[in-house]
């Protein structure tokens, strides 16, 4: 409803705007005829009808919990503040939800059934009050653009550069979500390597980070090496990718260069399906099809394959991924010019001549772009690893043997009630670390062997 109605401000002050321009434009007298158009005063109005009560309303989302947290606990106990910062976090959830309806009042303290009811009636004054001021400020703002609507106010540049700056917050957003998420792995790892050596975690040959909760116990320590995480990673990718290029690749420029167009209207989405079946299925479709299939030709030629092998996966995975490679490739080779084409068959070159000399040159940044998308997607799959290769984090590079991923690790470790300052959980941000540098690496190699072999043509 708030929103709503500052949208409707908003729009009183666009209409308000535009026609007191266009009163001032038809009023005759040239010194009154203003410098944009009237249309543009209209959206200054509105701009700043709209942006004063969006800050209003983004202030109070951010610092609301907060003051409000604070007034209710200051009328705690003095226990409450002699507790840990976790017990003291565990009590105010327990105020918030009784103050929600989630936990029956009847069965908990007196004192917090007392604390969520000033929660709550707090709550409901704050919410007033920022209704309150959110109008206000829409209607203030909204008074203000249209007491500048005359014409020594330059509307189309105000309109232009707010604008900009809208365009370029959202880009910054984009840029500082990345940097937030880097600089968040990056000091989780700080602490990571605090506990445990950079040099046991990324030369050490096991890896078992099950902690004991009394020193005492076996296994206390864990084992955190993280050489057959990465192996199997590298493995089950490497045998996607062995699927996945060169099907996809192929089907591309048959696709882009051979297929007629009723064949190319048929296969192609048919390929598309691929990506949008949910990788669990495919899950199924590795632990229920392919494993016992490759386990039944194994022992039949008197191989011994593994129930859960990085083979299955592999294969399903670049199952998967063949429609990231086969889409981009195919867009990628179709948008090379149709004159590069004839120019290369006129000066007597076959059409595979034409295709490995002049498409596929030309069209080398897309397709590798294409390929890196699919290693990304090879490398961060889970649900895939999880049913077909297993959680065992075996230093193998035998295809049949069952291996682990760095992404199935993280998300054992980060599974159900864990406390973020053990070894254990802090590992999974160090993987993520690993993870992050060497996609970025393969992203380098990537743009070293483009600028290398790429065919620029004016």
């Amino acid at each position: 409803m708030l929103l709503l109605l500052i949208c409707v401000i908003t729009a009183a002050a666009y209409v308000s705007g535009r026609t007191r321009a266009q009163r001032l434009r038809n009023s005759g007298n040239p010194e009154d005829i203003p410098h944009s158009l009237p249309r543009y005063y209209g959206y200054m109005a509105a701009i700043w009808a709209i942006i004063p009560a969006l800050l209003v309303i983004c202030l109070w989302a951010a610092f609301e919990q907060k003051v409000l947290t604070g007034f209710v606990t200051a009328g705690l106990p003095t226990e409450f503040h002699s507790l840990k910062p976790g017990q003291q976090n565990l009590v105010i959830n327990d105020i918030k939800n009784i103050a929600a309806g989630n936990i029956s009042a009847s069965a908990t303290d007196p004192v917090r059934v007392d604390a969520a009811a000033r929660y709550q009636s707090t709550h409901s004054i704050s919410s007033h009050i920022k209704v309150i001021c959110a109008l206000l400020a829409a209607v203030a703002g909204s008074l203000w653009g249209l007491r500048s609507v005359h014409p020594g106010t330059h509307a189309r540049i105000f309109v232009e550069r707010a604008i900009m700056f809208f365009l370029i917050a959202c880009s910054s957003l984009a840029i500082l979500t990345t940097i937030g998420i880097v600089l968040s792995v990056l000091f989780e790892s700080l602490r990571f390597f605090s506990k445990i050596p950079f040099t046991e975690f990324a030369f050490g040959l096991h890896w078992s980070p099950q902690t004991s909760i009394r020193a005492d116990q076996v296994g206390s320590s864990g084992s955190f090496g993280a050489v057959p995480i990465f192996a199997g990673t590298l493995l089950i990718s490497a045998i996607a990718m062995l699927v996945a290029v060169p099907f996809g690749l192929m089907s591309a420029i048959y696709l882009a260069e051979y297929a007629s167009q009723s064949v190319r209207s048929w296969v192609k989405p048919l390929l598309e399906i691929l990506a949008g079946i949910p990788t669990v299925v495919y899950g199924f479709f590795a632990a229920l099809t392919v494993a016992p299939m490759l386990r039944g030709i194994g022992e039949s030629i008197g191989l011994s394959v593994a129930s859960e092998s990085a083979l299955a996966a592999g294969l399903v995975m670049g199952i998967m991924i063949i429609p990231f490679v086969s889409s981009l490739s195919d867009d990628v080779i179709t948008a090379v010019p149709q004159a590069m084409r004839d120019g290369s068959l006129g000066l007597g070159a076959t059409k595979s001549e034409t295709i490995k000399k002049v498409v596929i040159p030309a069209a080398l940044p897309g397709i590798v772009g294409g390929v890196l998308l699919a290693v990304s997607r090879a490398i961060g799959e889970t649900m895939i690893v999880v049913m077909a290769a297993g959680l065992a984090a075996n230093l193998t590079i035998n295809p049949l043997e069952a291996v682990t991923t760095v992404t199935v690790q993280i998300v054992t470790l980060l599974t159900g009630d864990q406390a973020f300052d053990s070894p254990k959980t802090l590992a999974a941000f160090a993987l993520g670390l690993m993870l992050f540098i060497t996609t970025l690496i393969l992203n380098i190699i990537a743009l070293r062997t483009v600028r290398k072999y790429r065919e620029a043509y004016e």
